[in-house]
């Protein structure tokens, strides 16, 4: 698919169709709820929705870091609290033997007749199975049919939301003075890899910025910018201060 402007043309047909939906709930005083999104799409509909007069929007994915999200919008008059769109399960079984995926466990989902938009963020909780963030309208079902995964045998229930057992993200701090806020610097400090490795790596499309693809080596960071870099993790942009050397 070809990129434009770092965002790839299915990312820009999907955002379009959400500001279609979006722009009609609120003219019917109405709301709408998308699917689960994946995090480009997520970041390009809200920038897109901020600038439209008489809608508000939320993304939920279930927990603070969720990756997955739904993003509902409306009319601001009908959107007075956040819409009740994602449920959790808990999976649980004795995986100490059989160790499963991320991809077991959405693998079983799946199996089960589940279409993989109407499943948010799996979180592995080792021994003990995983936790799963789904849409509300499949709990029932899933509680009731879900039996393995795997090879191993499961019970599923619904858990609160609050029950969500994630690990906030290790953040590690570090000043660099770098003599130029290009990304290319930056992130060759924060990673600890070369600018010609980071180089290529914004070359082969593993860089993003705020999860766009980056294009440019060039591209210029400010203060909030999240750099994530493919098999590596993010950063984040905290401050940025100007140095002034006197003699």
């Amino acid at each position: 698919s070809s990129a434009k402007g770092g965002v790839h043309r299915h990312v820009i047909e999907e955002v379009m169709d959400i500001l279609d939906m979006a722009q009609r709930a609120s003219q019917r005083r109405d709301v709408f709820h998308t699917s689960f999104l994946t995090p480009p799409i997520i970041a390009e509909a809200m920038l897109a929705i901020e600038k439209l007069a008489d809608i508000k929007a939320v993304a939920q994915g279930g927990y603070p870091q969720a990756e997955r999200c739904r993003i509902s919008a409306g009319h601001p008059d009908s959107m007075r609290s956040d819409p009740d769109v994602v449920a959790a399960l808990s999976i649980s079984g004795n995986f100490r033997l059989e160790p499963c995926s991320h991809g077991d466990f959405l693998g079983a989902i799946l199996g089960a007749g589940i279409t993989r938009e109407k499943v948010g963020d799996i979180l592995l909780q080792g021994e003990r199975g995983a936790q799963v963030l789904v849409d509300p309208e499949l709990v029932d079902y899933l509680t009731s049919t879900l039996e393995k995964v795997g090879k191993v045998g499961v019970s599923c229930t619904q858990i609160p939301l609050l029950a969500i057992e994630y690990e906030p993200p290790r953040t590690k701090s570090f000043k660099t003075v770098e003599s130029s806020l290009r990304v290319d610097a930056v992130a060759s400090a924060g990673f600890k890899i070369s600018r010609t490795k980071l180089g290529s790596m914004i070359s082969s499309g593993d860089v993003r910025v705020n999860w766009s693809l980056v294009s440019k080596s060039g591209a210029t960071l400010k203060a909030g910018d999240v750099v994530s870099v493919s098999g590596m993790g993010r950063l984040k942009v905290k401050s940025i201060t100007s140095y002034c050397l006197f003699e």
